[in-house]
C-alpha cells in the first residue's frame, strides 16, 4: 500500500516543494509524487491531464492519495465529485492536508455514506465557488492595477505573498479558518492576512502590478 501524493501548479509563482514541504510538515509520510505544472484546475479534468491520468492507473485499492485540498484535483464541481467518487469505488483513501479530511469507501452505513458524500460535495462546490471568486477578484485587481497606471508608474510595495499563498488564503477564508490558523499554514503574517480578508482587489492589484 503506497501513499502518493499528488500537485498541481498552474502558475509560475507555484511550486511543487511548497505543496510537498506543506504535507510532509503535516505528518504525511509519502512514498511517490505525481505534478502537473501549469495546468488549471477549472478548465482541465483530472483524467485529461499528463500526470493527473496517471493516477488512474497507479493507485490501487489500499493505497492513500494526498492532496493539498480538494481544489489540487480539479475546480469543477462535477469533476472533483466524479473523480473522488470513482477513487473510493477502488478502494483508495483520499485525505487533505488541509483541514485533514478523509474520504473512503470503507463506511457500508447509509447514514455515514449519506455524510460523507454531502461533504464531497460541499468541498467540491466550495472549490469552484473559490475558483469563481478569485477569478473576479483577479479581474477587479487588474483593472485596479491598470487605472493606478494610468496615473503613476510607480508599483508600490513587493507582495509579500505569492499567487499560491493569495490562493491558500482566499481558500481558508472562505471556510471561515481564523487568521492564526491561517498564518500557521501559509506563513504569512497575521496583519498580511488581515488585509487579504479586507480587500481582496487590492491584494490581486498588487501582484498584477509586479506581474506575479
Amino acid at each position: 500500500m503506497a501513499t502518493v501524493f499528488y500537485a498541481r501548479v498552474s502558475t509560475k509563482d507555484q511550486t511543487i516543494e511548497h505543496q510537498r514541504t506543506q504535507a510532509e510538515a503535516a505528518g504525511f509520510k509519502i512514498d511517490r509524487v505525481v505534478a502537473d505544472h501549469g495546468v488549471s484546475g477549472i478548465s482541465t479534468c483530472l483524467a485529461d491531464r499528463p500526470e493527473g491520468k496517471r493516477l488512474f492507473d497507479i493507485l490501487r485499492k489500499g493505497d492513500t492519495l494526498v492532496v493539498r485540498w480538494v481544489d489540487r484535483l480539479g475546480r469543477n464541481y462535477s469533476d472533483v465529485c466524479d473523480t473522488i467518487r470513482e477513487f473510493m469505488r477502488r478502494g483508495v483513501v483520499i485525505r487533505t492536508v488541509i483541514n485533514g479530511l478523509t474520504f473512503d469507501g470503507a463506511t457500508k452505513d447509509p447514514m455515514q455514506q449519506a455524510v460523507r458524500d454531502a461533504l464531497i460535495a460541499f468541498m467540491a462546490a466550495t472549490a469552484q465557488a473559490n475558483a469563481e471568486a478569485i477569478k473576479e477578484a483577479q479581474r477587479g485587481g487588474i483593472a485596479l492595477a491598470k487605472a493606478n497606471e494610468a496615473e503613476t508608474k510607480y508599483r508600490g510595495r513587493k507582495p509579500s505573498f505569492t499567487r499560491d499563498q493569495l490562493s491558500t488564503v482566499c481558500n481558508l477564508l472562505d471556510m471561515s479558518a481564523g487568521v492564526g490558523e491561517i498564518a500557521a499554514t501559509t506563513g504569512l503574517s497575521r496583519q498580511t492576512i488581515y488585509r487579504i480578508r479586507d480587500d481582496r482587489a487590492s491584494a490581486e492589484a498588487a501582484l498584477a502590478n509586479w506581474a506575479a
